[in-house]
């Protein structure tokens, strides 16, 4: 289903309809963004997902993974993160928004062959399902190094752990050290990790302040180990009064063979109140000389048209 055609940027939003938490990935030749559907939590109970050739034009897979097809899930999924490995996509995700340990729910994964799904439940329940070092088992972000290494952020309530992923993706593998959760939280976490790896540093960002107000954003360390430590650097992504409010909670998308990176985030226009009335929007992000992330402009613009080589 194509949602947007024949246009010089992409514009902000990049596509209709309210969604949120965006993950933005390049898998099989195209740009690929993965948001939760932005709805009460009661009806939110798919996942869509978006993909390009260029950054510009959109089209839209629907509902690559429902609540039905998750035995465990029963409330509300959002907040996904998938990976390709080995010719298979692992899709993690968020499910229920458990309080305590005697709830069911956590982060699940999910499995397909193909980008566009159809996923479905890996485990028939959740990967993880209670608090370890007080993070709420929400807003997962996968990553794998150079090394080959799969790792598992994640975290709510103002923590953060990393967990290693297995070499079949739908478990979890010690540390060296003999733990399996690390806890990992910067200075004023609330949610929403992401990583990525540039010039061989790694650069670990989050999501501060409230999702459902005006102040939500996003600030970021750099490390030199995926386990950190992680050291808050700044905040680089945040409200614009002539803009839009609320911008956080993101992916990040590097033009392969070059170094131009581009942040993948929701926000809220300034004609809505409505904490769901969220959409996602892509803008450039860059780098001082000695890595700092500069602060990023929000534009109505958006990204050009960037295409894929598929050679």
């Amino acid at each position: 289903m194509s949602v947007s055609k024949d246009k010089r940027t992409s514009g902000n939003p990049v596509f209709a309809g309210w969604y949120a938490d965006p993950e933005s990935r390049i898998f099989a030749g195209k740009y690929w963004i993965y948001p939760t559907w932005s709805a009460p939590y009661a009806e939110q109970k798919h996942f869509d997902a978006f993909y390009s050739e260029d950054l510009v034009n959109w089209s839209k897979a629907d509902r690559i993974l429902q609540m039905s097809d998750i035995t465990w899930a029963h409330q509300a999924l959002w907040a996904p993160s998938p990976v390709e490995r080995d010719g298979r996509y692992y899709y993690y995700f968020a499910a229920n928004d458990i309080q305590s340990d005697a709830e069911l729910g956590g982060i699940g994964v999910a499995v397909a062959d193909r980008p566009e799904g159809p996923y479905r439940d890996a485990l028939g329940q959740p990967l993880i399902d209670r608090f370890v070092h007080g993070a709420q088992p929400i807003d997962p972000h996968a990553f794998i190094d150079d090394d080959g290494n799969a790792y598992l952020y994640y975290g709510g309530w103002g923590h953060c752990n990393v967990v290693r992923l297995g070499e079949d993706m739908v478990s979890l593998t010690p540390f060296a050290d003999g733990e399996v959760y690390k806890e990992v939280t910067p200075e004023l976490f609330v949610e929403g990790p992401c990583m990525f790896k540039r010039d061989g540093r790694y650069y670990f960002m989050w999501s501060e302040g409230g999702w459902g107000g005006p102040d939500y954003s996003v600030a970021y360390a750099i490390a030199d180990s995926p386990l950190g430590p992680f050291q808050r650097e700044a905040k680089i992504l945040a409200q614009d009064p002539n803009v839009a409010t609320g911008a956080g909670h993101h992916g990040v998308l590097n033009i392969p063979g070059t170094d131009e990176w581009y942040i993948v985030y929701h926000r809220r226009p300034l004609t809505e109140t409505d904490a769901n009335h969220r959409v996602v929007c892509i803008d450039r992000m860059t780098f001082a000389a000695e890595g700092r992330i500069q602060p990023v402009c929000l534009t109505f613009e958006g990204a050009p048209a960037r295409p894929l080589r598929n050679d």
